[in-house]
Order: C-alpha cells, then sequence, then structure tokens
C-alpha cells in the first residue's frame, strides 16, 4: 500500500465525480485550503456520525475558507442518497472507479475490505499536505485536529 502523503509532502492531484455529470479537481481549488475526509461507507454508523459532525462544525471550517470533501468507494448515486438523508451540505466524492484509486494514492484503502480507511488530510493552498491523521477505522476522528491544523496554517488567526 502507499504510504500516507505527510506534512510537506505534494498533495496528489485527482479528478473525483460529486455527482451525476459533475466532477472537481483538487488543482482547481489551488488558493484555499481543502479538507479530505476518507472514510469508509456511506450509511454506517460510525461514518454517519463523522459526516454529521463536519456538517454541525462547517460554519467552522468557513472561517478558514477551507474546502471540505468526504470521499468514500460509493458511486455517486448512494452519495446523494447518503448526503440527502443526513443533511449534508458538502460534496461527498465518489472514488468508485477505478475503485479506490485515490484512496490508494492517499495511503487510504483497505484492499482486503475494499474500502478507503478513515483518514483526513488538510491541504494548504498551494497544493500541499499541512497535515494528515489516520483514525482507527472504528472511531469518530472528530474535527478538532482538522480545526487545530487550519487554525496553525492560518498563522493563527480566523476571523
Amino acid at each position: 500500500m502507499t504510504e500516507m502523503p505527510q506534512s510537506g509532502d505534494k498533495a496528489p492531484d485527482f479528478t473525483l465525480p460529486f455527482g451525476p455529470g459533475e466532477t472537481v479537481s483538487l488543482s482547481s481549488l489551488r488558493g484555499r485550503p481543502v479538507v479530505l475526509a476518507f472514510y469508509p461507507a456511506d450509511f454506517s454508523p460510525v461514518c454517519s456520525d463523522q459526516m454529521a459532525l463536519y456538517q454541525a462544525v462547517k460554519s467552522e471550517f468557513d472561517r478558514y475558507d477551507a474546502q471540505l470533501f468526504g470521499i468514500s468507494v460509493d458511486g455517486v448515486w448512494c452519495h446523494r442518497a447518503f448526503a440527502d438523508s443526513r443533511n449534508l451540505r458538502f460534496p461527498l466524492l465518489s472514488d468508485f472507479e477505478p475503485k479506490g484509486e485515490v484512496s490508494r494514492a492517499y495511503g487510504s484503502y483497505d484492499a482486503e475490505l475494499g474500502e478507503s480507511l478513515r483518514n483526513l488530510f488538510v491541504i494548504d493552498a498551494s497544493g500541499t499536505v499541512f497535515w494528515s491523521f489516520a483514525s482507527p477505522n472504528g472511531v469518530n476522528p472528530g474535527a478538532d485536529g482538522i480545526l487545530s491544523a487550519l487554525e496553525a496554517m492560518s498563522g493563527g488567526d480566523a476571523s
């Protein structure tokens, strides 16, 4: 398995769908921070809680102009149903085909289970990994680490 990119590493670029006929590329977001939250599966209990927490604190991410993405190997229609059922208003990216390609590039794929690992990345405005965290799969990593990284990256002033 590919190693997780660490602080100071160039973040692997990607283009992934977030809806039918809609894609986003990491490189198109240069100039602002990006948060990547890899997670195993839509509708699983821990993933549901994790994504709901991110929605609840999304205004805190917005203070840093950070673009948040959830990423799993589920398809765009599954993501749509999951987002609608949990009232998620941030993009869920589908790493479905080729399955787990982006997750693999980020050292965040479990080939045995065929799903993404629960890993987090904060990428700076230049496309460099500022912070990363590998969470145990059954544990919601929360948002504190992400928010601390965004705060540190901004020089400590989020106003």
